[in-house]
């Protein structure tokens, strides 16, 4: 019985967590106007100064930008950029880019 509800708990929590957490496309689409001047309107660069976003993995996007955040990796641009994001933008613009 007690393994019965250990689970259960697990699994209502996996699923709350895993709603919590859900990125939103359209609200990365949204941030991502600041994006464009550098990395284009879809994601795709017209410089070869700067990296293409459309269709990279969600998570590599994520972290890239939290590192520019926490000044782990180090571009004045796009620190000045990420610094003002929050975790919820930072995982929306990924999942908006990651989509294209």
């Amino acid at each position: 019985m007690k393994i019965v509800k250990i689970t259960a708990l697990a699994a209502f929590l996996g699923l709350s967590l895993g709603t919590a957490n859900a990125a939103d496309i359209e609200k990365g689409k949204a941030l991502s106007g600041q994006c464009a001047a550098c990395h284009g309107a879809e994601g795709i660069s017209h410089s070869p100064m700067w990296p293409n976003l459309a269709g990279q993995k969600a998570a590599y996007l994520e972290k890239q930008l939290k590192d520019f955040r926490g000044d782990v990796r180090k571009d004045p641009m796009m620190s000045m950029m990420a610094k003002p994001l929050s975790d919820e933008d930072i995982a929306n613009l990924a999942a908006y880019f990651s989509s294209l």
